[in-house]
């Protein structure tokens, strides 16, 4: 299992979710460009010493995301999470190859990148309230894909 960032706008959400996927030993995909410098004193305030120990990749752009997966770099099902999803993340099938791709905080993803993806889920919320924050969002679905496919650490 992976996440996959599109073009994120917010440090702190970026930092929070590399510190949470080196906790359960997952690889993240950046897709730039970004609305800050990787190196960013808000990035490394909230994913604190854990960054060391991320793994991630950086994509000049979409294209580049998408050569990676044609050349099986960055294998498994594109699953968007996305407001405009049909099917509740609780519903879906999660299996252990899956990307969890989370657009940008401010325009989510381009129909491009709808059209592209494997599968859309949405986080069911008030009809009144427009989104979680987007680091939320990918704590809430990851949990739930990890207890599905049974991928959470082992204890030692």
């Amino acid at each position: 299992m992976r996440i996959c960032l599109f073009e994120p706008d917010i440090p702190q959400n970026t930092g929070t979710i590399l510190r949470m996927a080196a906790c359960f030993g997952l690889p993240v995909d950046i897709i730039e460009p970004c609305g800050f410098l990787l190196t960013s004193a808000a990035l490394k305030r909230a994913g604190m010493d854990y960054l060391g120990k991320a793994d991630y990749i950086r994509h000049a752009d979409w294209r580049s995301f998408v050569e990676a997966r044609d050349q099986g770099t960055v294998p498994g099902r594109l699953v968007l999470l996305t407001t405009k999803g049909a099917e509740p993340y609780c519903d879906f099938e999660f299996r252990p190859d899956d990307i969890l791709m989370l657009g940008s905080e401010s325009k989510g993803v381009p129909d491009q990148v709808h059209n592209y993806v494997d599968a859309r889920v949405v986080i069911p919320m008030q009809p009144e309230m427009r989104s979680l924050n987007v680091a939320m969002a990918t704590a809430m679905t990851l949990g739930e894909a990890l207890r599905q496919t049974n991928s959470f650490p082992k204890r030692t």
